[in-house]
């Protein structure tokens, strides 16, 4: 299906309900049906944790991946589990969140020494 003037995109979206389906995207969204693990709903501040706590946290759902995915891989090793794709979504998701965690601390301490070589 080709668009050609602007009738005939007016037309392409009505067939397809755009605005309907954008006000209930809307609806799920301000309803707080689009929240990300861990992340603060909309309006939401994250309480009072401080960037210590924050780095902590972090570092420990990093590490329990890790340890998922170390225990899928001896599964998978020992014949207790067949199922390859889990294993390496699991090994995936560590690796991802391994890197992650590391381009962080390599943030935090480029700007630790920029901070220390600022002259007071």
């Amino acid at each position: 299906m080709s668009i050609k003037d602007i009738t005939s995109f007016q037309k392409t979206l009505g067939n397809a309900d755009a605005k309907g389906w954008s006000r209930s995207v809307d609806n799920d969204f301000d309803a707080g049906k689009f929240n990300i693990e861990g992340a603060p709903s909309v309006g939401e501040t994250g309480g009072t944790k401080t960037f210590g706590e924050f780095l902590q946290d972090s570092i420990g759902k990093v590490n329990s991946l890790q340890s998922e995915a170390n225990v899928a891989m001896e599964k998978l090793a020992s014949g207790e589990s067949q199922n390859l794709h889990e294993t390496l979504l699991a090994v995936e998701k560590a690796d991802i969140a391994f890197r992650t965690m590391n381009q962080v601390r390599t943030k935090v301490i480029d700007a630790y020494r920029e901070i220390m070589k600022m002259q007071i």
